[in-house]
């Protein structure tokens, strides 16, 4: 690493150091070391084996008030298909409540695209989730999914959309804590992978080039707190030609963010309306 990539580190270090320091970064903390130990304890579940989807109901026998209001008033978007994509290190757990939420909303199709630790290359990484969404696709009959990635699952999820064509078969396209511009953080691995997500990667370059025609519509959360996105503001997507709506969330940590109750609200408000794109509140 360059004496100037060592000092922009250590530049943002001290700055998620005053934010972890401060009183709203300390309770996100407490939250988030909570949501950790509870994580760690369902991580080995998900060894197991996947979370596959679900089969559409084909009646409203049985369903809650808020699954019948999705169900009959737009069967459409309750029988999009949605594809959950974990972070690195992760597996479909993370996603246990947000999964609990969207099935008592009448979402009906859940589906996790899950992939090793060991990753090293987002490119790949998006390859082998196209075919999975073309099959997802052709199982269910849907022309268009949705999908929704937390942290690095959102960035491969982009590259998709944006640099493989994967625009066709996405409708909506909701990220979590995602390093969009690249994290400083990532200045301090040498891992491979984690190279990719430094703010001056070739990936990030190649982001940032013209898509132009892009039909997915995008929505980016990204808090004010997050440990891992140094600024934090890099969790925004910035593309002149993506249609794209970020929504800043306070005090919820990197690792909290497909828990907290609010933005798995938001996250169901937003793919409950196929036609809309100002959908967030």
């Amino acid at each position: 690493m360059s004496a100037d990539g060592i000092r922009e580190a250590l530049e943002g270090l001290k700055y998620g150091a005053r934010s972890a320091l401060s009183p709203r970064g300390l309770q996100s903390a407490a939250v988030e070391l909570g949501w950790l130990t509870t994580h760690l304890a369902m991580y080995p579940l998900g060894l197991v084996g996947g979370a596959g989807s679900r089969a559409e109901r084909l009646t409203l026998s049985g369903l809650t008030p808020a699954q019948r209001s999705l169900l009959v008033g737009d069967v459409r978007a309750a029988g999009t298909p949605i594809l959950l994509a974990h972070g690195i290190i992760d597996n479909h757990t993370v996603f246990a409540l947000m999964r609990r939420q969207l099935l008592r909303r009448g979402f009906t199709q859940l589906e996790t695209f899950s992939y090793s630790p060991l990753t090293l290359d987002v490119r790949s990484t998006a390859e082998r989730m196209g075919a999975e969404i073309e099959r997802l696709c052709e199982e269910s009959g849907s022309d268009r999914i949705h999908i929704v990635g937390h942290s690095l699952g959102g960035l491969i999820a982009r590259y998709y959309v944006q640099r493989l064509g994967g625009d066709e078969y996405v409708h909506t396209c909701v990220t979590l804590g995602t390093p969009h511009q690249g994290t400083v953080a990532a200045r301090l691995l040498p891992w491979p992978l984690v190279k990719q997500l430094r703010p001056d990667s070739d990936l990030m370059e190649e982001l940032a080039e013209p898509a132009p025609g892009c039909r997915t519509r995008f929505v980016a959360f990204y808090s004010d707190v997050d440990q891992l996105i140094v600024p934090q503001r890099r969790a925004r997507i910035k593309h002149p030609d993506l249609i794209a709506q970020n929504v800043r969330v306070d005090g919820v940590g990197h690792l909290s963010l497909p828990f907290h109750g609010e933005v798995v609200h938001q996250i169901t408000g937003v793919l409950s309306h196929l036609d809309e794109q100002d959908t967030v509140a």
